[in-house]
């Protein structure tokens, strides 16, 4: 009897330890999901930009990005990838740019 019960509280144990790591994988998502959606607001992607800007910040590379970059760093990263995405060069370019990170 004093077995079963032992058992069954690590059971337990362990249960509501996974239970708490599903939690806080969830939270880290959905923060990562507010992030990104600010993100795509602040530059008024919409449609197939927002859709492709969104996959690249969910994405692995893009949490990666966002660990090793200061904001602005980030902000100057992703305006040039998206001139760069939209085959922006010289004065285009410069003009995209200025307006992408005052934005």
């Amino acid at each position: 009897m004093r077995i079963a019960t032992s058992v069954l509280a690590a059971i337990l144990v362990l249960s509501f330890q996974s239970a708490y790591s599903a939690t806080e994988a969830q939270q880290a998502q959905q923060d990562k999901m507010k992030t990104c959606n600010a993100d795509a607001s602040t530059k008024q992607l919409k449609g197939d930009d927002r859709k492709a800007f969104m996959k690249t910040c969910l994405g692995s590379s893009g949490t990666a990005e966002h660990k090793t970059l200061t904001p602005q760093q980030q902000k100057m990263s992703t305006c040039s990838k998206d001139a760069k995405a939209k085959g922006l060069k010289g004065d285009e370019r410069k003009t995209f740019m200025s307006t992408c990170l005052k934005g």
